[in-house]
């Protein structure tokens, strides 16, 4: 049986990093995305130690809070190489954060986060 035309479909264990300073929001994200087919290789709580996280689990993708307490989500993302696609999440809507082209098509507000939006997300270019 083959996907309808335009299905997203979750990568078989897709390597994922969540860095978000909510302990909350990651034991929910941890286990809604598991459930959804994400291999959830790690958890940072600051841009700090999101950047080492990248750099020493290598996450395929890393869903990174915009607002973090030490430095903004967008510093973080220009920090890390691009072995791991970020996607940017925050309980704020994208319109808040105005122009920001980093933004476009690698957003996705909290309350919309699922497993297909997250491979939505990230297959973008």
């Amino acid at each position: 049986m083959t996907a309808p035309a335009g299905a997203v479909r979750i990568p078989v264990m897709t390597t994922l990093l969540i860095a978000d300073d909510h302990g909350s929001f990651r034991a929910w994200a941890r286990r809604m995305l598991a459930d959804d087919g994400y291999e959830i290789v790690g958890e940072a709580a600051d841009g700090a130690s999101a950047i080492e996280a990248v750099t020493i689990l290598r996450p395929e993708i890393t869903l990174l809070d915009i607002l973090l307490p030490d430095m903004s989500g967008l510093d973080v993302a220009d920090a890390i190489d691009e072995s791991t696609t970020v996607v940017l999440t925050s309980s704020r809507s994208e319109a808040d954060f105005g122009d920001e082209p980093r933004l476009v098509g690698r957003f996705i507000p909290k309350t919309d986060l699922s497993g297909v939006a997250l491979a939505r997300a990230a297959a973008r270019p």
